[in-house]
């Protein structure tokens, strides 16, 4: 009998973070995929992230409508709760022999704790890794929930079994993301017009000179300045005269004032050298920045995908603090002068080298086989 894959995705990185995963349980002979799509996933302003699963022609199993307006604290609290709620009448209905659940968002802490309680067993995607927010967390919580761990790199791993997980538990088997890089890097070309396919507001640009690629979410420890943060990031964009693509920020505690600031600097500054996005598919993403100069922001692509790529990045602030990063990676604060000097600085060392930290782009292919075949409930051994 196939077992049954239950994946539940929640928000756009978290598509492109499992992508290859999906296509390979689906394609296996001894895996049923049971595809969930949930929370800001679903929603238009965020990019419709459901779209292009569609598009991709997964099958969507149970689609979960969970975010509550207010984009604050307590917001992203109740969200957790309502997910918590929707998701057990979900999984009573699937009745996966066991559940995915995605990196560190708090919608992926209401997924394995509803599954825990229901006695499902919990596979996790990138746990053991650090960064500077309530995420980190989010990440440990959900470790301990779970019963097999898909880390993405050996430092991670030692991290899960420093926690107490059974080192039977834990596969070292790099980053899902990855492989859609490893897809487009023998011919990484623009095959596609962002503009014509992807609409967005703004000036069309000419990108035959190099262009830069930003993409800024606001940090939840730091929700009341994420206003005046993504404005020390525009001012220098703006002042660097580049070409620039700016993508939306991801539905967090702070996003409000993020986009605040992008829709004020916009109507008071009119910058010409601006694009704006919503979202785009994963991979004509992945073209998008291997094209650039840089990515400018706090995504966690600038540190997976980017160092796989060779993409120069100019990460800012507290977002993607401890996490592993390649030499392609430049760290500022919130300091308009200071992103400048940077994004100056990395646009002319150019291209960096290929870094597999992350992985060399057989992650999906590798948890697929897993869930195959490994037991799914581990006996943890307390080694604590």
């Amino acid at each position: 009998m196939r077992r049954k894959v239950c994946v539940v995705v929640t928000a756009r990185p978290s598509y492109s973070r499992i992508k290859t995963a999906l296509k390979a349980i689906n394609a296996h002979p001894d895996l049923e995929l049971q595809l969930v799509v949930a929370a800001s996933a679903l929603l238009d302003r965020y990019g419709t992230a459901v779209r292009y699963m569609e598009e991709d022609g997964f099958q969507i199993a149970a689609r979960v409508y969970m975010v509550l307006e207010g984009e604050n604290l307590a917001a992203m609290a109740k969200t957790t709760g309502l997910g918590l709620l929707e998701l057990a009448t979900v999984f009573d209905n699937l009745r996966p022999d066991v559940v995915v659940t995605v990196a560190d968002r708090y919608e992926t802490l209401a997924t394995a704790v509803a599954a825990s309680y229901m006695n499902i067993p919990v596979a996790h995607v990138q746990g053991g890794e650090v960064t500077g927010s309530i995420d980190e967390k989010v990440r440990h919580a959900v470790t301990k929930l779970s019963d097999l761990h898909f880390v993405s790199t050996e430092q991670a791993a030692r991290r899960v079994i420093r926690m107490g997980e059974d080192t039977a538990s834990v596969f070292m088997t790099g980053c899902p993301s990855i492989d859609l890089a490893a897809e487009i890097f023998p011919d990484p070309t623009l095959n596609f017009d962002p503009f014509e396919k992807y609409g967005g507001v703004g000036p069309v640009l000419n990108l035959s000179d190099g262009y830069l690629v930003v993409m800024q979410h606001p940090v939840t420890t730091e929700y009341e300045l994420s206003r005046k943060q993504v404005l020390e990031t525009l001012h220098a964009v703006r002042d660097s005269a580049l070409p620039t693509l700016w993508f939306w920020p991801n539905v967090d505690a702070g996003s409000d004032g993020t986009s605040n600031g992008i829709r004020t600097f916009r109507e008071a500054e009119h910058p010409q050298n601006i694009h704006f996005f919503k979202n785009m598919s994963p991979t004509d993403f992945l073209r998008l920045i291997y094209n650039s100069r840089g990515l400018v922001g706090n995504s966690s692509v600038g540190i997976r995908e980017s160092s796989y790529l060779g993409v120069p990045v100019v990460n800012i602030g507290s977002r993607q603090g401890g996490r592993d990063r390649g030499r392609n990676v430049l760290d500022v604060g919130y300091d308009r002068q200071e992103i400048a000097e940077a994004i100056h600085n990395q646009v002319n060392i150019g291209r960096y080298a290929s870094d597999n930290l992350y992985g060399g782009g057989q992650a999906g292919q590798r948890i697929a086989q897993l869930l195959s075949e490994v037991p799914l409930v581990i006996e943890k051994r307390l080694t604590y």
